[in-house]
């Protein structure tokens, strides 16, 4: 994931929570807490994103020496098993940063409890699950349909369409006439007015500059693919915008190709397209 950061992966925010707390968090819920005894070994993979129905299944296996997924990626591990691994049917291995909105996606539609703990302009029009955290200004005329989390201390608005399953995250600026689709924005990150950021992940401390867009949909309606180690990886992915890195700053009009990967400080000048990832 060093495309989006140096910190470790157990860091990334998945529905402004991070990594690794999901992972304790299906860990508790099987009854494997970590720091006490159980009558199980389990190690688990730093970029395992877990499902609670495969971790059960893999512990009624008592034998078995690993989950893995269907490539044999490794997720958990007992390393007292001597059987054949468990093969999962919805936990993965974050292998490139574009699963991160996977995750996300499930996140949000498996959370029970919205809250919105910050005052809002009489006019929001929620049409979904919206979660606001304290200090957050919510401005005159935001459109929210779908699941969606704003942390704390943001500023949304005015005039904003904030779709789909979308995380924001503490100190984040999201500005005049600004549509956010299906995203992750980390923490403080600001996304300049009259932008497009669709099925896109943005690190932290980006700022996208007026009028910066994100392409998602291919002329031809086919999976996007995105280039991993100079091989184009299919990203599974009909819908995907971009990867933008920690501290990326675009200037106002640029126009991003999908699929496409700016790495951590990269920086783009005014009208800019941007036909080819920029990783240095």
């Amino acid at each position: 994931m060093a495309v989006l950061s140096p910190r470790p992966l157990a860091e990334f925010l998945v529905g402004n929570i991070p990594l690794r707390q999901h992972q304790l968090m299906v860990l508790s819920a099987a009854c494997l807490i970590p720091g006490t005894e159980t009558k199980h070994d389990i190690l688990v993979d730093g970029a395992a994103w877990l499902e609670l129905v495969d971790v059960l299944t893999f512990l009624a296996a008592d034998q078995a020496q690993a989950l893995t997924t269907p490539l044999g990626q490794v997720l958990l591990t007992r390393p007292s098993g001597h059987g054949p691994a468990v093969v999962s049917g919805r936990s993965f291995h974050l292998s490139h940063p574009w699963e991160l909105l996977t995750a996300n996606e499930r996140v949000l539609a498996a959370k029970l409890e919205y809250t919105r703990a910050a005052e809002y302009h009489p006019s929001l029009y929620v049409d979904g699950r919206l979660q606001v955290g304290p200090g957050t200004k919510i401005l005159p005329g935001v459109v929210i349909e779908g699941d969606v989390i704003i942390g704390a201390d943001c500023k949304i608005g005015p005039n904003c369409y904030i779709r789909g399953a979308t995380s924001v995250g503490d100190g984040c600026h999201v500005g005049q006439a600004v549509e956010l689709k299906n995203s992750l924005l980390m923490t403080g990150t600001n996304v300049g007015h009259l932008s497009y950021v669709g099925d896109s992940v943005l690190g932290m401390k980006v700022n996208l500059g007026a009028g910066t867009v994100t392409s998602n949909l291919r002329h031809d309606g086919k999976n996007h693919r995105s280039m991993v180690g100079g091989v184009l990886i299919d990203t599974g992915r009909r819908k995907f915008g971009a990867i933008i890195g920690d501290n990326v700053h675009t200037g106002i009009h640029t126009s991003i190709y999908p699929g496409r990967k700016l790495a951590p400080g990269a920086i783009t000048r005014p009208g800019i397209i941007v036909e080819h990832d920029i990783l240095s």
